[in-house]
Parts: structure tokens; sequence; C-alpha cells
């Protein structure tokens, strides 16, 4: 096993609130261990391209609550390629560096288990998504941010919606799965949500609403996951126009303020131990893991089940959103 003296962090896909929490716990944990630590700008673009500086101490001060990332981030298409993965590797071999710390989802957690199947690098992963979609861990890094920032405009969209006796058809992030829709449509008090998990779940919905009208009720609240089986709340809008003739429908989109923000305390929190966490991992020989967090541990989880296993949807919440909803 190779002695580890010189790590390098970069965080890559998209962005997420805490990736500076977890970028900050990286590098530090690394100088309290007598490490030589770099910092990759631009993800694996910036590992191609030689983007690598060191990073100290003073690098990392006062980013703990700022959102987005400060090493950036950007997908590669070229990292896929024999060519593009071996200018990395020369890269790395370049500043001698023997572990790699990836922040973010299952795209470039892949790119990780590629580069240290082909050479000798120690590959560590934390993850960095607000999609909350990661398997091996309750909460992904800016999930609990996304969430609270959902919360706050459906909050706001709700004094609208009572005051004109409007529907409002809230989508929110969440191409292939529904974890922001689902928790938030519990915590805001939505009538419905639409996620890619459940089929047919459109039916559900009108049933939801015809038991609402005989109960009076003169709003509300559907939130929908951007990858619903419709396509989202305009297709879906479009697609069911005759069942939703007799209300006053607005569609609000949420988009990109969900990624934005300084991060909840929560947030830094989960950053914080997971970069501390990785970190020791690698010294203790560790590779081609993810440091997680289940039932309030930290947990290393291999790279390829973290990917390969679908995190599946608690189907106990959907029967709080109906109880909650009666």
């Amino acid at each position: 096993m190779t002695t580890i003296k010189n790590i390098a962090v970069l965080t890559s896909g998209g962005d997420s609130p805490g990736m500076n929490a977890a970028i900050r716990a990286v590098v530090r944990t690394g100088i309290f261990n007598g490490l030589n630590v770099y910092g990759v700008r631009h993800g694996y673009h910036g590992l191609i391209n030689d983007h690598i500086t060191e990073m100290k101490s003073h690098h990392v001060s006062n980013i703990i609550q700022r959102g987005g990332t400060i090493l950036k981030t950007a997908r590669s298409m070229e990292f896929k390629t024999e060519a593009g993965m071996e200018a990395a590797w020369q890269n790395l071999k370049k500043h001698d560096i023997n572990a790699l710390f990836v922040i973010g989802g299952d795209g470039s957690f892949r790119g990780a288990m590629a580069l240290s199947s082909k050479y000798p690098i120690s590959c560590i992963g934390l993850p960095g998504t607000i999609d909350n979609d990661i398997w091996g861990t309750d909460e992904t890094i800016g999930f609990d941010t996304a969430m609270n920032t959902v919360i706050d405009a459906v909050d706001k969209i709700r004094d609208t919606a009572s005051s004109h006796n409007r529907m409002f058809l809230i989508e929110v992030m969440g191409r292939d799965a529904g974890f922001i829709a689902m928790n938030c449509g519990i915590a805001g008090g939505a009538e419905a949500v639409l996620i890619p998990e459940i089929k047919n779940d459109h039916l559900t919905l009108f049933k939801t609403l015809e038991e609402g009208h005989a109960h009076k009720k003169s709003s509300n609240i559907i939130l929908v996951s951007e990858g619903d089986q419709a396509g989202g709340a305009f297709k879906f809008a479009e697609k069911y126009k005759d069942k939703l003739k007799n209300y006053d429908v607005r569609i609000s989109i949420l988009g990109h303020i969900q990624r934005g923000g300084s991060p909840s305390a929560f947030d830094r929190f989960l950053a914080s131990r997971l970069g501390v966490a990785a970190v020791e991992a690698a010294l203790d020989g560790q590779t081609n893991v993810m440091a997680g967090y289940k039932n309030s541990k930290v947990v290393l989880v291999p790279l390829e089940k973290a990917v390969k296993t679908r995190k599946k949807m608690d189907k106990e919440l959907l029967h709080v959103l109906d109880v909650l909803n009666t």
C-alpha cells in the first residue's frame, strides 16, 4: 500500500449547498494529519487540464457558510475517453497525489471508480447532491438546505393560493428521484405530490382533489418532481387540462434557486463530519468507498454499491401524506 502524502479534492456534477464545508473539512483534516493538500478546479475537466493548486488552511477560511463551491464544478465528456483519463492521471502523477476526494453524485462517483480501476490512485467519495438519491446514506450534502428553500417558497405561494382560491403546481428538482417533492410535500402541507417512483400517481391525485372539493378546500398545493411521468408541471397541466378545468391553476417552477444559498446548520455539520471521515478512511487504507451517514453515524460504503443500488422511496411517507390530507 502506497503511503499517502499528497491528496486532492474536487467537486463534480451539479453544485449543492455544503460543498464548501466539505472542501474545508478535507483540506483541514489533511493538514492536521501532515499531508499536502491540493484543490482541483472545475472537476474532472480540471484534472485533465492541470487546474491543480496546493491549498493551505487559510484558503478555506470563511467558506463554511457559503453556497456553491469555491473549486467550481463542471461536467466533462472528455474524462470518459481513454485520452482524457490518461491526461488526468499524468497530472495526478506530476503532483505525486496518492488520494483523490470526489464530492458529487453518482456520475461523479462513476468517474472516480473508472479512474481508480485503471491507475494506482485511492478514490473516496462524499455524497454532494440536493436530490438525496445516493444509496448508503440517509442524507446527502445539500438536501436539507434545498428542502428549506422549497418550504420557504411553498409557504409564500400558499399565501397567494389561499387569497385567490387557486391550485398551484409547484415543480421542484428531482429528475430521477422524488425525495425533495415527497419530504417537502409533507413538511409544506401539500395536498399531493407527483414523483417518478410512484406509477399512476395521477389517478390518486384526482381522487384526492375530488375528496378535497367535497370538504370545501378552497386552494391546493401540488408538488411535482421534474422527472414525474408526465414530464413536469407544465406538461402535466397540458395533458390533464380537461380534468383540471374546474380549477384556477397556476404553475411555479422553482428551478435552480434550490441549488443556491447558504447551507443549513445540518448540511454544514454533515459535510464536516463526512470530510473528516473520508480523509481518515484514506489514511486507513480504504479506497473506492463513500463516506455516508446512517442512523446518525458515519459509515463507509463501497462506491460500486452506492452507484449501482437504487435508493428506494419510503412508502410510509405516502401514508403520512394521505393521513394528513384527510
